[in-house]
């Protein structure tokens, strides 16, 4: 569904989540100086950190995504603006409440033979 050579960019601090994709595209082009409409993913964070949103322009139209953690919540960067850009795996990391910076593994299966 996503195209490969689409860049995800997460937005530093915390965002207003009361806002809808237009307020967050403008956002992306206002306070990022980014093209909302360039097929990036763009990801925001709530205040408390267990709410994030998540905006992409497929070409045809712009989609909101939006999840919220029932524990915990989303590992963000210290930095107060800006954007950092993951990769595919970081992004999963990221929606799993996995540190997406230094995921550890906790155990490996067994080899064969």
């Amino acid at each position: 569904m996503i195209p490969s050579d689409a860049r995800v960019w997460i937005a530093m601090g915390h965002t207003d989540m009361r806002k809808g994709m237009q307020g967050l595209a403008l956002l992306v082009q206002q306070g990022l100086g980014r093209d909302p409409h360039g097929g990036d993913l763009y990801v925001f964070r709530g205040r408390a950190g267990s709410l994030l949103k998540i905006i992409w322009h497929d070409g045809i139209g712009m989609s909101l995504y939006a999840k919220r953690l029932e524990r915990g919540h989303f590992i963000w960067p210290s930095a107060k603006d800006g954007t950092v850009s993951l990769s595919r795996s970081q992004l999963a990391c990221l929606l799993d409440g996995i540190d997406w910076r230094n995921p550890q593994v906790s155990w490996r299966p067994a080899s064969a033979g």
